[in-house]
């Protein structure tokens, strides 16, 4: 599609900032519009599809964050605006037609990841694995939708009942073992792509968290209650807050989703946290609520190295930095080592292997010059010479990768790349 013309300037202003290092320049030129220049169809119904890059399905994540570095224009740049809201009137049919469902068809076509999952599929149901952070990244590309645009139209019918049935889902999930109806199994896979306990996952304990049944990664949850999505719906239940107060007359859903918020973020607190004996207190990544942890952290956004980007807690939240110190260390099975990077990986790819996503979430939650000299140093070292990011990579050897195209990733690049420009650090 063509550009409008507000990236056009981006393109040249950065461009002009990174004259003195033509490699990241090339970078940079390719990561910031590859998802509208690849990624990005205007359909005839007015909507926006934005599908992920190598796979033609739209995941309601993906999407959210692959348009993520486009939002600070909105209120100069007519087209864009009508682009995003485009992708939030898609995002909205989508929830509407199934809130449990990760990743959607661009038409009801009965395209299907595995035709033979146990689930309850519809034609325009890609893949139906239920992630939290899926609905947290539709509701927060809403309000930051608003918030640059103060385009009131989006507090209609459609927002309000799409934002009903993510209350109520999320409520139900608080208890899942009683209330939930949702299952998800899958045959002949590896352990992380289905779920255990015929298809309702390994058993939990109410803690007030809302329970979900994968990761970020797509990859199985160990334990129900994954920490940093509950951090994102508690976040994302307070701007939700903020639109309604603004809009008046919807007294019972405000009423429901503050309760929801304060009853997730004291499960957190409460439950959500590790005693390490050698970081201290730390935040988990998941639990189950009967005392179970894991302690790690993956390269998929929302993560605990996420949380200052997400809006729970600031860089400097001496939890977060104890947490932080924790992720970026060998006690993290997840953070691997070689010639080339260090970072964040996952259990979705070959062990040792890097992810890009994880070097640029690390640059978005630090103000450290040197830090973030080094990680987009490391970002540019690591493109295996295609001036594109991918998805996994072997810090030995960047030329072994995985996800040749994957613009969620070419977009996080592109913001962690104006984030040090910001910061002074390039």
């Amino acid at each position: 599609m063509k550009l409008p013309p507000v990236i056009y300037d981006v393109i040249d202003q950065t461009s002009e900032q990174l004259s003195h290092r033509p490699q990241l320049q090339q970078l940079f030129q390719n990561c910031f519009p590859n998802t509208l220049e690849t990624t990005t169809k205007l359909l005839d119904d007015g909507t926006t599809f934005v599908f992920t890059g190598d796979i033609p399905a739209m995941w309601l994540r993906d999407s959210a964050e692959q348009v993520s570095p486009y939002l600070p224009y909105l209120s100069i740049d007519r087209d864009l605006r009508s682009l995003i809201r485009g992708l939030i009137d898609r995002h909205l049919f989508y929830i509407q037609h199934d809130p449990y469902t990760n990743a959607f068809n661009e038409a009801p076509n009965h395209a299907h990841w595995n035709d033979e999952d146990k689930a309850e599929m519809t034609a325009w149901v890609w893949e139906r694995k239920y992630e939290l952070d899926s609905l947290c990244f539709s509701l927060n590309l809403i309000y930051e939708y608003w918030k640059q645009t103060r385009d009131d139209t989006i507090l209609g019918t459609s927002f309000l009942h799409a934002l009903h049935m993510v209350v109520t889902v999320w409520e139900i999930e608080q208890d899942h073992e009683k209330r939930s109806s949702y299952t998800f199994e899958r045959d002949d896979c590896p352990d992380i792509d289905t779920l255990k306990n015929n298809g309702m996952g390994t058993r939990v304990r109410y803690t007030g968290m809302t329970w979900s049944g994968f990761r970020p990664s797509d990859d199985a949850c160990a334990y129900g209650y994954h920490i940093p999505a509950n951090m994102f719906a508690v976040v994302v239940l307070g701007k939700m807050a903020e639109m309604l107060r603004y809009k008046g007359n919807q007294q019972r859903l405000l009423r429901r989703l503050t309760k929801l918020h304060k009853e997730i973020d004291q499960g957190i607190q409460i439950h959500g946290t590790y005693l390490h004996p050698e970081f201290g207190k730390i935040y988990a990544y998941e639990t189950d609520g009967f005392g179970s942890y894991a302690l790690m952290d993956d390269a998929g956004t929302p993560s605990l190295l996420s949380i200052p980007y997400i809006g729970y807690r600031s860089m400097d939240d001496p939890i977060y930095q104890n947490t932080r110190r924790f992720i970026l260390s060998k006690d993290n099975p997840y953070f691997y080592t070689g010639a080339y990077a260090e970072g964040l990986g996952s259990p979705h790819t070959p062990e040792g292997y890097v992810w890009h996503l994880g070097i640029s979430m690390q640059a978005l939650t630090t103000n450290d010059r040197e830090e973030l000299k080094r990680l987009i140093d490391m970002l540019e070292r690591t493109d295996a010479g295609t001036g594109y990011m991918h998805e996994g990579f072997h810090p030995d050897d960047p030329s072994m990768y995985t996800r040749e195209w994957f613009a969620w990733s070419n977009s996080m690049c592109a913001r962690a790349i104006l984030h040090a420009l910001d910061n002074k650090a390039i």
